[in-house]
């Protein structure tokens, strides 16, 4: 039975002094009883179990909620991204600029008399600047690395050795020499600059371009062979950054080959012929993963040669005992130095010969 204004069904809604507004600061929703650490139990559970009146309820286990959870996933997945890139490419740089063609300067060297020679090869080189030089790929020294601002030591490392392995194909391979192949060489030539490698062969002409010797050491096989494969060898390999996407490598080397004439003629000297060649060569990325050179500067004075014998397609030395019918300039130049001629055909100095 409700008492003085309260009906049995509640106050009116909105009515003034309803129950609703003299309990809402005692009365509890849903969400505050679920949250209460203790329970009442029922009447039943206390006359059947004479437990008491309450019991303590475990406390409630707040995680995470979905969205916070994602967040920290995505900060974790951006963060092992960042180190991982930086871990694994932590000198990328921006593309090189486009291949340049090689430029190429071949100057031969003209006895000033006649050319010496001996039986042996070792007499010759004993004889000779080249006495302690090493032999073949030996003296083609690798020079202490380091990185530079934008590429690695590896990097680095990488680009001394493919210039050596260009320095070894293109000047000490035997059939390389003999002009028997070029497929060592152009194995490691940059695949933009395979055409002028390709025309060079195909079509030799003497424009600074497309000139074989300006690519590699070859003789004329009608005129001379190897008499000695232990080629002497002796120079230096400089790396260095020439801008954030490109190593240059300058090789200068000079080669001393022993040479007989064409035939294995028995009773026949020997004699040595120089050739000093200084190229520039240059690595970006791509070069560096698919291992090739792009070689943008070929410097090589050579001799004993006759300045009318044309040295664009065949070195054409001349051996034991020949002279050059015309000379050149008086004053002598020497390919063991690291001076460079500057005529299109020099004299070969007289202490560059060996003195048998």
């Amino acid at each position: 039975m409700g008492g003085p204004g309260n009906p049995p069904e509640g106050s009116p809604e909105g009515a003034p002094g309803g129950g609703e507004d003299e309990y809402r600061s005692v009365v509890f929703d849903e969400s505050f009883v679920r949250a209460a650490r203790l329970q009442e139990f029922s009447a039943q559970e206390r006359l059947s179990d004479h437990a008491p009146a309450v019991r303590r309820r475990p406390p409630l286990r707040r995680g995470f909620s979905r969205q916070a959870l994602v967040l920290v996933l995505l900060i974790a997945l951006a963060f092992g991204t960042a180190i991982y890139m930086g871990v694994r490419h932590p000198y990328e740089t921006p593309a090189a600029k486009p291949t340049e063609p090689l430029r190429m300067t071949v100057i031969p060297l003209s006895p000033q008399s006649a050319v010496p020679g001996a039986e042996e090869p070792e007499t010759l080189y004993a004889h000779s600047p080249a006495a302690q030089f090493r032999i073949g790929a030996e003296g083609i020294t690798m020079p202490a690395t380091r990185r530079t601002e934008h590429f690695t030591d590896s990097q680095v490392v990488s680009a001394l050795t493919i210039a050596k392995e260009y320095l070894v194909a293109s000047a000490l391979d035997p059939e390389v020499l003999g002009g028997t192949t070029v497929q060592p060489v152009r194995r490691l030539v940059d695949s933009e600059q395979l055409d002028q490698f390709e025309q060079s062969f195909d079509h030799p002409a003497a424009d600074g371009r497309h000139a074989p010797t300006g690519w590699l050491v070859r003789f004329d096989p009608s005129r001379a062979a190897l008499a000695d494969r232990k080629i002497r060898v002796q120079g230096t390999l400089q790396a260095a950054e020439l801008n954030a996407g490109t190593l240059e490598v300058v090789a200068a080397h000079t080669f001393v080959y022993a040479l007989r004439p064409s035939g294995d003629k028995a009773g026949v000297e020997a004699s040595l012929f120089t050739v000093r060649r200084e190229l520039h060569f240059r690595f970006d990325q791509d070069d560096l993963r698919t291992h090739q050179a792009e070689v943008v500067v070929s410097y090589v004075q050579a001799g004993p040669l006759a300045c009318a014998d044309d040295a664009t397609n065949h070195l054409r030395p001349l051996l034991a005992g020949q002279t050059a019918k015309a000379g050149g300039p008086a004053a002598g130049t020497d390919p063991y130095s690291t001076g460079a001629a500057t005529a299109l055909c020099g004299s070969l100095a007289e202490s560059t010969q060996p003195k048998v």
